[in-house]
């Protein structure tokens, strides 16, 4: 491929092939230019006509297509999705209407009648919907009691979380999981580059150690931690005074609720 450049009428066009480390620099009486008149600066659109190159000068190193990917994201091990029904159907040679998944906190019932017919009647399906999800948000405040500028609509809770690392944690910053739980807690913390500090679930009914939880706290200083209740996959409930008071250690609490209200505290 080759690059689009606006440059001034002094500067050199580099073009950089896909695997090239060698750089171009065209003649000023063969560059394909246009003018603009309102800014005097020039447009310049170059085709890839340097072919690639299969060696490199000594000391300079391959060009590869994950030498552009950051350090930490090289290493992480790819996220396992969920198999969709026309991939378990075809595995399990069934019908998709005979499979029941419970793998994935889904309704196996489907949603009401009235949710297929406010669909089939949308007005304007054919635009982009409110980007501030402004009547979801309005109802949202008048179930929870909450106001409408403290609620964020997002694409299921995956988004979330993601959105909240990405505003919270620093490369670096520390926070606290506690499994069996939401796996995307501890991927989505090593995608933005967060340590997770794991404290497990007491194994005889899956509720938090919350001494152990205190002692972390105090000890390594994490940013964030992130409980669910009920807890996927077991489903169990935490008592929301034992919520609060282990939110109230730390500077960002989030709270997911499987199937319920989510929300966070900082």
């Amino acid at each position: 491929m080759g690059v689009i450049d606006i440059y001034n009428a002094s500067s050199f066009c580099f073009i950089k092939p896909n695997t090239s480390v060698q750089q171009l620099v065209v003649p000023q009486s063969q560059r394909p230019s246009c003018s603009i008149d309102g800014n005097r600066r020039r447009v310049v659109a170059m085709a890839s006509i340097v072919p690639s190159v299969e060696h490199v000068n000594e000391g300079q190193r391959r060009l590869t297509g994950d030498s552009f990917i950051r350090p930490h994201l090289r290493k992480l091990s790819p996220y396992q999705p969920i198999l969709p029904f026309e991939v378990l159907s075809s595995r399990l040679g069934r019908k998709p209407e005979e499979i029941i998944k419970l793998d994935a906190n889904e309704n196996p019932y489907g949603p009401p009648p009235e949710v297929f017919d406010a669909l089939g009647s949308m007005k304007f399906p054919y635009v982009y919907p409110d980007p501030e999800s402004r009547r979801l948000r309005a109802l949202l405040a008048k179930d929870s009691g909450l106001e409408s500028d403290y609620i964020l609509a997002g694409c299921g809770a995956d988004e979330l979380i993601d959105l909240i690392m990405r505003c919270v944690l620093d490369p670096g910053d520390k926070i606290v999981d506690c499994p069996p739980t939401f796996t995307m807690y501890e991927f989505d913390a090593a995608v933005n580059g967060a340590l997770v500090i794991k404290v497990p679930r007491k194994k005889a009914d899956f509720s938090l150690n919350v001494e152990q939880i205190t002692d972390v706290i105090a000890h390594e200083k994490p940013k964030c931690i992130f409980l669910t209740s009920p807890n996927n996959p077991d489903g169990r409930e935490e008592q929301r005074c034992l919520l609060s008071g282990v939110f109230g250690q730390v500077g960002c609490g989030v709270a997911g609720e499987v199937g319920g209200r989510a929300g966070w505290r900082s």
